[in-house]
């Protein structure tokens, strides 16, 4: 019910706005008042604590209730914040003018918008807009739908891990769950807690995906989306074709990996990303096809060499890539306005930067940058025969079509010219014959047009005039002629306004035909894109072109996002012997940045780019696991060490000789002793199972492991002076580290002087007794049991007593 105060019915407004909110219980509707989208009851009081709004109150004679609202000039600042939030928000418009309504002015709900499926320009970023569709059967059924795009794609999966990892590659808005997930509390729980988006209900009716045979799980998500979002666009819906894809076609990512590499999101706020770093595009199609390529990269030769080929041509030919680059930069996003088209939502704006956009492709046609690009320069022309080019955005407006090109609204225009020439003439004909010097013609929207008299020449006015009006020190009037001349303009103006509307519908409808074609040129015009912005940060930052020889070797290897914040010091990587890689050092000096940079190198060849590096051979590699930082999930009740355990065990399930593995600090969440153990069987698994991997630890026990494959490297730094000073030099060498220095880095942290005089006493102290304490193993592997008399052997046990009580006082 409608939140309120009072004795009496409700008011005709409040009856109103219930109605239409009974229609749309899942909604808050912004119901129109003017020039104001009100809310009523409690739907008012949800919208003002969401957008912090002052609350007031709708006053009636018999009821009260609390209002807020918005205006109506700056409602898209509004509703991204709405959708932002997770709100899903029903507009009621006012469908008639207020001065043609027989009572209340009639309101229709004419738009729905939730997070997943809004078209609007202003309400979208650059990046993909999913809704997701999730149901269950023979594995999980997962379908993606970007409603502004048309995108329309989908999966199966056969775990919840591989389902996670999905869901977080593509990071949809809003999700659609089946109602046997909808009633699973522990799988909405959990699913909650990893992905907190808006969650909706749908009919999960299978529809025909043939001919992708697909399984009845796919079918009923797909059935989900398509029905959901047509409901929200009125019935409309221009989606492409199914797409089946199966993640295992491409590089395995898993969100660990992801986030440890920030691909897509930084780990501290406001820090930059790959994503960001290549981001050269001039795009928004481009740039979305770019984070398309970076979730998913690929795992064949061929078509990586492909597209190196096209990225070094960018890269060698600098006049056509700085061309290119121009010409794209004057490209809207073709890709939306051609789905637009298709939903019947372009406005006359829209034509026109479909327009200009596509007067831009010839350039690059005969610049050879394009091959096989859709000639749809007569469409542009047809748009510009059609539109002015400061066309108004709304079609209310009027005003939007050239003369010339259509012969009935030319003849309207005239009409309406014809009456307004007529008035212009009144003004001087009835001055000359009235002999009224100040007489004027003017208009108000109450009494029309009207002929102003001041008062001293009251006695000069024409019987024929009749008064409407009497002001202070004027006198209005009308005439028989005068208000038929109206009628005329009027008619004419609202014939050419309607006749304007139907022009352009036309139009709108005619190139809506070459929607497919508009299509199929932004797909290439959003490969051009990548290319040319690949090759652009490759000239910028100096990268070179990856080889694919099998071999894993780097020469003056860079990290592409650290090297843009300073200065870097590169480093070599050489496995070509080896498979893992002991890699030793003081904290701070540059470990997890080796093992990041490495990983990136690879993950950027594996999309098509060049990369940061002197030199770099490369095997293709089927996953890219990392375990890099500390984390936990105290509300899910799993410790760092729990999490830093769950995700071990993933890698040691997937991994495979062509995998290539970062492990940081495994072990380091428990005792010593049990760190030490599960690292060391933790490595030996990942050396049997002959993947690459680079084992970066401060244990050194590590560094004595006698295994074929692995090597020992520590990343160089020095102590200096008596105080224990210590300098990093970045640098990778072979061998172990001497030492972790962690007394020098807690020193270099802040930690005060004296807690770190304390901990170097102690830690001699210790090193001390590690020292007797191999004297004492020492001194019984050299005891010979068999030789030993009963007394000897006393003798000896009371030794290594002595011994080992020296080692723990």
């Amino acid at each position: 019910m409608l939140k309120g105060e009072g004795p009496g019915p409700l008011p005709p407004l409040l009856e109103q706005y219930v109605a239409l909110r009974d229609q749309y219980p899942d909604y808050l509707l912004l119901f129109q008042v003017g020039d104001f989208y009100e809310c009523f009851g409690e739907d008012a009081e949800r919208l003002a604590r969401a957008l912090g709004l002052t609350l007031t109150h709708k006053t009636s004679k018999d009821f009260t209730t609390p209002m807020a609202g918005i205006p109506i000039r700056a409602a898209d600042t509004y509703l991204e914040k709405l959708l932002a939030l997770g709100f899903r928000v029903a507009l009621a418009d006012q469908v008639e003018p207020a001065e043609a309504a027989e009572g209340l002015v009639r309101r229709e709900v004419t738009q729905l918008l939730t997070p997943g499926t809004v078209v609007e320009e202003s309400l979208l970023t650059p990046e993909a807009n999913y809704l997701a569709a999730l149901a269950t059967g023979e594995g999980y059924g997962l379908v993606f739908l970007d409603v502004s795009t048309g995108e329309f794609k989908g999966t199966v999966l056969y775990s919840k891990s591989a389902l996670y990892d999905e869901l977080f590659r593509h990071r949809p808005r809003e999700v659609l769950l089946a109602p046997e997930l909808l009633e699973n509390e522990a799988f909405l729980k959990e699913f909650r807690k990893r992905f907190p988006v808006m969650l909706s209900e749908a009919s999960f009716e299978p529809v025909d995906l043939e001919p992708t045979l697909a399984p009845l799980a796919l079918r009923r998500a797909a059935g989900a989306a398509l029905a959901y979002a047509r409901a929200t666009q009125g019935g409309r819906l221009a989606p492409r074709p199914f797409q089946r894809y199966d993640p295992g076609a491409f590089v395995h990512l898993p969100e660990a990996t992801l986030k440890a590499l920030e691909v897509f999101e930084p780990l501290l706020p406001g820090g930059k990303t790959l994503l960001s770093v290549l981001d050269e595009t001039r795009t928004a199609p481009g740039r979305r096809l770019l984070r398309a390529w970076l979730r998913h990269p690929l795992l064949d030769r061929g078509p990586l060499e492909a597209r190196l080929d096209r990225v070094e041509r960018l890269v060698r030919d600098t006049p056509l890539r700085e061309g290119v680059r121009r010409v794209l930069f004057r490209v809207h996003d073709l890709e939306r306005l051609a789905n637009r088209l298709l939903l019947n939502r372009a406005t006359p704006k829209d034509l026109l930067a479909l327009k200009r956009s596509l007067e831009a492709l010839p350039e690059l046609k005969k610049m050879g940058a394009l091959e096989h690009l859709p000639d749809l320069l007569p469409l542009a022309e047809e748009i510009g025969a059609a539109l002015k080019e400061e066309a108004p955005s709304r079609l209310s407006q009027g005003g939007l079509i050239r003369e010339g090109y259509d012969p009935t609204l030319d003849e309207l225009r005239a009409r309406a010219r014809a009456v307004l020439d007529f008035l212009a003439r009144l003004e001087e004909e009835e001055r000359r014959r009235t002999g009224i010097p100040t007489l004027k013609v003017g208009y108000n929207a109450v009494f029309g047009y009207y002929l102003e008299v001041t008062r001293p020449y009251y006695d000069q006015v024409p019987p024929d005039y009749r008064p409407v009006q009497t002001l202070k020190d004027r006198q209005r009037y009308t005439r028989p002629d005068l208000k038929e001349k109206e009628r005329e303009l009027l008619l004419a103006e609202a014939q050419a306004l309607r006749r304007e509307e139907e022009v352009f519908q036309e139009l709108r409808a005619k190139v809506a035909q070459e929607a497919e074609r508009i299509r199929g040129a932004a797909q290439l015009l959003a490969e051009l894109d990548v290319y040319a912005a690949l090759a652009e940060v490759a000239v910028k930052r100096g990268y070179t072109r990856p080889r694919f020889t099998g071999r894993l070797r780097i020469q003056s290897g860079r990290h592409p996002v650290v090297e843009t914040q300073g200065s870097f010091v590169p480093n070599d990587l050489d496995m070509t012997e080896a498979r893992v890689i002991v890699l030793t050092g003081p904290n701070m000096a540059g470990k997890s940045t080796y093992l990041r940079q490495t990983a990136l190198i690879a993950l950027l060849a594996q999309i098509g780019s060049f990369v940061p590096a002197e030199e770099a051979e490369l095997p293709l590699f089927d996953r890219v696991y990392t375990r890099i930082g500390a984390s936990d999930d105290l509300a899910g009740g799993r410790s760092t060490f729990m999490v830093e355990m769950e995700e071990v065990a993933q890698i040691l399930k997937g991994a495979t000789e062509r995998s290539l593995v970062l492990l940081d600090e495994v072990g380091r969440g428990t005792s010593t002793l049990d760190g030490v153990a599960l690292a060391q069987a933790v490595l030996e698994a990942l050396h049997a199972r002959g993947a690459y991997v680079l084992f970066a630890t401060h244990y050194h026990e590590l560094t004595r492991l006698d295994l074929p494959r692995v090597r020992n490297f520590h990343v160089a730094a020095e102590e200096v002076g008596l105080e224990g000073g210590l300098v990093f030099y970045h640098q990778v060498l072979p061998g172990p580290a001497l030492k972790s220095y962690g007394v020098e880095v807690a020193r270099l942290a802040g930690v005060p002087e004296e807690v770190v005089k304390r901990a170097r006493l102690l830690l001699e102290g210790l090193l001390a007794g590690r020292g007797e304490g191999e004297k004492v193993l020492l001194e019984l592997l050299s005891l010979d049991l068999n030789r030993l008399t009963p007394l000897e052997a006393l003798q000896a046990l009371k030794r290594l007593q002595e011994m080992a009580r020296g080692v723990l006082v």
